[in-house]
């Protein structure tokens, strides 16, 4: 049986980040040959891959990265089974390596075939799962290019990366602070004038069926009743819609025996108030629509303008699971 040394064990770790024990089983079976003793942990980790392959890889970790210059941001999701796993410091390690990685490629297949210390991503994430022990997969590859990229990770299970259209003073503060935004409150798209007007009307009388249902249960009990909106998204608020809703508002108005030389200082309340309760849809799916998680009383859209000449133009968010 050929003799190996710890020096020689330790190099092998060092290079796949297998196990001692695995590692001096690899050189004795190779007959100390270095490259053979890699190639018999890679076909290990194909082996295990292979058991593994119906198996659910999500935990993990959420990485974002942005380049040097801040004009390129990524962010990806290094998969496996326990949280156990997730949590390991090497783990991280690999994760934050990849994301390195992502960086340079334009697409998660790019991605998976981008060397990685002479081999591919894709066979070193094969490796790895003979290491650990666990599938590993990349569950989410996500790109931003923009003037300025802005990012935030959650703890390891969240990450969101955002471009902006220039480059303002505070801009690190700006695309911290809505990066964040992105991570913690979910926003799906952009702005109401995305959605597809289908989506809309479904979603409409998807919601209101909801509520209706929900004030049957409010009226057995002798509950306040919720309020039926008429309509959930800024999209449908037509020009036509907003001069009868304030119509409405004028003869409620008259109605409660207001004086009309004070009623230019009540509409405009009852009219933002209309507006927020027909625009549900926007809030909680749009960034620029929803409330600002630092200051809830104004927008993502009014904080961002605060800074300037500077728009979003994209952002992504990905998690685990």
């Amino acid at each position: 049986m050929v003799k190996v040394t710890a020096q020689e064990v330790n190099k092998l770790r060092q290079a796949t980040g297998a196990g001692m024990m695995d590692c001096k089983k690899a050189l004795v079976e190779a007959e100390g040959d270095f490259d053979k003793a890699i190639e018999i942990l890679r076909k290990k980790g194909q082996k295990v891959a292979a058991k593994r392959a119906d198996r659910e890889s999500s935990e993990g970790a959420a990485v974002a990265k942005v380049n040097a210059d801040n004009t390129v941001g990524v962010a990806i999701v290094l998969g496996c089974e326990t949280d156990f796993v997730g949590k390991n410091e090497n783990f991280l390690a690999l994760a934050s390596q990849l994301g390195d990685i992502a960086l340079t490629t334009s697409s998660k297949e790019e991605f998976l075939a981008a060397d990685f210390g002479g081999m591919s991503v894709a066979d070193k994430l094969v490796e790895q799962t003979g290491v650990i022990g666990e599938k590993l997969d990349i569950n989410a590859f996500e790109k931003v290019e923009a003037a300025y990229v802005g990012s935030y990770v959650h703890i390891n299970k969240i990450a969101a990366i955002v471009g902006f259209s220039s480059v303002v003073d505070n801009i690190e503060a700006l695309g911290k602070d809505v990066a964040m935004q992105i991570a913690s409150m979910g926003a799906t798209t952009l702005s109401y004038k995305d959605f597809d007007p289908a989506y809309v009307a479904s979603e409409t009388e998807a919601r209101i069926a909801v509520i209706e249902k929900e004030n049957i249960e409010l009226g057995r009990l002798g509950k306040t009743l919720k309020n039926v909106p008429q309509f959930i998204s800024q999209a449908q608020l037509t020009p036509e819609v907003i001069a009868k809703a304030e119509e409405d508002a004028k003869a409620e108005l008259k109605a409660e025996g207001k004086p009309e030389q004070i009623w230019d200082r009540i509409l405009p309340g009852k009219m933002q108030r209309f507006v927020s309760d027909n625009t549900t849809l926007d809030q909680e799916q749009c960034l620029l629509n929803q409330n600002f998680i630092k200051d809830e009383k104004k927008t993502v859209e009014a904080y961002v303008s605060s800074y300037g000449e500077v728009e979003i133009t994209g952002f992504k968010r990905v998690t685990l699971g």
